[in-house]
């Protein structure tokens, strides 16, 4: 099957007074249709900034960007507005990403007005009441303003207004985290029932790794910008091979403590992301590192089927 999108060796950069700031550095993956692709790691470490990248809200300093199979790399004005018909965002912060001075069915309409999809106002209409009665938001409610919504609810409009265009792709950016954990529940389980009804394709950003192994197919681990470890989910949890994403997954918050449990608290300086050295990013806070580690940057390789891996000592 291919891909539905693809990254290839993808770059962003920013300008800052010290330097150039790396912020998503020569990333590599593909998704295919219908699966989720969870992205994890540290705050900083560029997962948002690859979901902004991917969907033209910022411009790729470097690489190429493929959805089902053209390069869309470098789309024009014209070509642009095209394409955000099908790839579209929902928001960690469902508050500050929509207009706190429309009601609640302009909100989820705009996108059906901006592309101009319905002629008829009836049409218009009926079209954002289905969207409302998708995401569970009752029609009296379609006149109301984001401030008098809970949390749970304005992230509902803001999947809402993903969904107007039909989309077949949507970048999720920790869409769950501002939510409490009873409406956490509620929120995925709408995602994963619009997934399998829609045929929709996710790419979920988050470090909140219990919630990542819920929702995903594959999982990318990300430190400073670059890929370190790429599997399926239950490889990962079960197999993973890299020592950053060793330490991730033993912070992961316990019911049940047992006393075999074993806590990895990393030490060492942070590799700062402006004008990064040559050698592994993490290998100043990693007890396997060796002096190849601190020359020369591993490239991510297939260690195994499916299991991609950046790391000069795999075993």
């Amino acid at each position: 099957m291919s891909a539905l999108l693809e990254a290839r060796h993808l770059k962003k950069y920013f300008s800052t007074a010290k330097g150039t700031l790396h912020a998503v550095d020569d990333v590599t993956f593909s998704l295919d249709a219908g699966k989720t692709l969870g992205v994890v790691g540290e705050s900083g470490c560029g997962k948002s900034t690859l979901g902004r990248v991917l969907i033209h809200l910022l411009k790729p300093t470097g690489g190429q960007i493929f959805f089902e199979g053209e390069d869309i790399t470098n789309l024009k004005k014209a070509e642009l507005k095209k394409n955000r018909v099908n790839m579209q965002m929902i928001f960690q912060d469902p508050f500050s990403s929509i207009n706190p001075r429309m009601t609640i069915s302009s909100i989820i309409g705009e996108p059906l007005r901006v592309h101009k999809i319905y002629k008829s106002k009836e049409d218009y209409r009926h079209a954002v009441e289905e969207l409302m009665d998708t995401v569970g938001l009752a029609k009296r409610l379609e006149n109301v303003y984001p401030h008098e919504l809970d949390g749970g609810r304005r992230q509902r409009v803001g999947i809402a207004r993903a969904l107007a265009l039909n989309p077949k792709f949507i970048v999720c950016d920790e869409p769950v985290s501002a939510l409490d954990v009873s409406i956490q529940a509620q929120v995925l389980n709408l995602m994963q029932d619009l997934q399998e009804a829609r045929g929709l394709s996710y790419m979920f950003i988050t470090h909140d790794l219990s919630v990542v192994r819920h929702i995903s197919d594959e999982i990318c681990v990300m430190y400073l910008g670059t890929v370190v470890e790429k599997a399926e989910a239950k490889t990962l949890f079960t197999s993973h091979r890299h020592p950053y994403t060793h330490a991730l997954l033993s912070a992961i918050p316990q019911p049940k403590v047992k006393k075999d449990t074993q806590r990895i608290i990393l030490k060492g300086e942070l590799t700062s992301p402006i004008n990064p050295g040559p050698g592994c990013r993490f290998a100043p806070r990693c007890i396997h590192a060796t002096k190849e580690c601190f020359e020369r940057a591993p490239e991510l390789q297939e260690v195994e089927p499916n299991h991609f891996l950046a790391c000069h000592h795999p075993e």
